[in-house]
């Protein structure tokens, strides 16, 4: 049955004929019906014209909405479409009217692009930024988030599931517990957590979650979602960034708020990647979440195994009940020369840097790594036929 199944999966992903894709992390292989979906609409642009195409499709854009809700758990009022996971932590962030004195607590392990957010904030509004203490199990310690988030002017807890630079999982069921029981903001970054593990946007207790379609929910570059919870639309957040698709010119002096988290969409929006969106969501939900997942991080932990038999390399994320995301220094050689150099040999991967993980990377002393993320649709076979070529590339380098 796995067989017939993997089979199937290789099947609607042509690629897997000639290459060797261990960069699910950056961005995955699309399935045919995902392409599909996108040239179909582009053709129909091309047919009849941009506007006229959208309102062909509005019944499908609209079911997109649902498609993406059933992922995590939700319904589809609480779904916008953004163009990337970083625009719809912006348009979250963008809720909140800072100000000098005000607390946002945060991990060691979040996003570059967060950090760089938080950052301009302390400078710019005077904003004190938080950066909770990681616990044994090298995750955000959750007493220390609740030590710092019951600070009467803490605003906003927000907290990256899963970093792009290793296989680190954190607690964000329990940090949303936390934020439950203070009365403060929650905004989980789940950009690789999509399509890797089943989501329950209600069992986290957050009032925001942002992801990408390119990761492991196998979608198209250039389009995301922001899940906006009930509780955040009745409270009437909404961004700073509002247009026309979020509010309703009432009044010369007024604007009404649409009673939806599109409130959080800008106007134009690329339909053909949002239908593609869609299907990666459909897709993913007949693949079925718990077996995309176990797989990838089976396959992982492989890796890290293989991998760590290397004399010179050093796997930087062995820990238990790691994700798909697989990070290994290789001694003297430049992770980045090793990516150029697995490429031509039909193999893809990508690198991680410490400038994009100061604290974790920091602590480390490693300035690089080759980063590798396996997925569901990879085989045996390919895993472990991967660390003899990258042996053998470095061996040139």
């Amino acid at each position: 049955m796995e067989s017939t199944l993997l089979n199937a999966w290789r099947r609607d992903t042509p690629a897997c004929a000639h290459r060797l894709h261990l960069n699910n992390a950056g961005a995955a292989l699309m399935p045919r019906a995902v392409v599909d979906a996108m040239t179909g609409h582009l053709a129909l642009e091309q047919e009849i014209g941009g506007y006229e195409a959208a309102d062909q499709a509005a019944d499908r854009i609209s079911d997109v909405y649902r498609r993406v809700a059933a992922l995590i758990g939700a319904q589809a009022r609480n779904i916008a479409i953004v163009q990337h996971a970083t625009m719809a932590f912006t348009q979250a962030m963008a809720a909140f009217d800072f100000n000098p004195g005000d607390r946002i607590v945060t991990s060691q392990a979040d996003y570059v692009s967060h950090q760089l957010a938080f950052l301009a904030l302390a400078q710019r509004r005077g904003v004190e930024v938080c950066h909770a203490a990681d616990g044994p199990d090298g995750s955000v310690d959750p007493a220390d988030v609740y030590a710092l988030a019951s600070h009467p002017r803490c605003r906003l807890v927000s907290i990256c599931w899963m970093p792009t630079n290793s296989g680190l999982v954190q607690d964000v069921r329990r940090v949303g517990e936390i934020c439950q029981e203070l009365g403060v903001p929650y905004l989980v970054d789940a950009c690789q957590a999509v399509g890797q593990l089943p989501i329950d946007v209600a069992a986290l207790h957050c009032d925001f979650l942002a992801a990408t379609a390119r990761k492991f929910l196998r979608g198209p570059r250039g389009i995301g979602f922001l899940y906006v919870s009930d509780r955040a639309l009745a409270q009437g957040l909404y961004p700073s960034t509002i247009d026309m698709n979020g509010a309703s010119w009432s009044a010369t002096d007024a604007f009404e708020l649409v009673d939806s988290a599109r409130r959080f969409e800008q106007w134009e929006l690329p339909h053909a990647l949002v239908l593609g969106l869609g299907e990666a969501a459909e897709y993913a939900m007949r693949v079925g979440l718990d077996t995309a997942g176990t797989r990838a991080r089976m396959f992982a932990g492989r890796l890290r195994t293989q991998l760590a038999s290397i004399a010179g390399w050093r796997v930087l994320d062995d820990r238990p009940h790691a994700s798909a995301i697989v990070a290994v220094a290789l001694g003297t050689v430049d992770p980045r020369a090793a990516v150029e150099a697995l490429r031509r040999e039909r193999i893809n991967t990508s690198a991680t840097f410490r400038g994009w993980a100061r604290y974790h990377m920091g602590r480390q002393g490693v300035e690089a790594a080759l980063r590798i993320s396996p997925h569901y649709y990879n085989s045996e076979d390919e895993i472990d036929r991967f660390v003899p070529a990258l042996y053998d590339v470095t061996r040139t380098l």
